[in-house]
């Protein structure tokens, strides 16, 4: 008895969970559903310095994952040199 009791229990508690997170994400689409109807009633200056922004922050991104990509290579090709140091020594 004790086991259908917990099992009813949990399925209780993890029905409330999904129902939360059911109620969060209907939100954040209908806020994006309204972000789409103002964005679509811009002027077309308006949306055109809307989407040069965008690009900008896509520009900068992309250059500080390059900068972070080319210090990973400078230290992978560091330790390579070491450990290549390090073999040529033991022989």
């Amino acid at each position: 008895m004790g086991f259908f009791k917990k099992a009813f229990k949990d399925m209780k508690e993890s029905a409330k969970a999904q129902h939360e997170v059911d109620k969060a994400n209907f939100a954040a689409v209908k806020a994006e559903s309204k972000a789409t109807w103002e964005e679509a009633k811009m002027s077309p200056s308006a949306r055109q310095a809307m989407m040069q922004e965008e690009r900008e922050k896509q520009i900068a991104e992309a250059n500080a994952r390059t900068a972070a990509a080319q210090e990973r290579i400078a230290k992978a090709k560091e330790r390579n040199a070491v450990a290549k140091a390090k073999r040529e020594e033991e022989k």
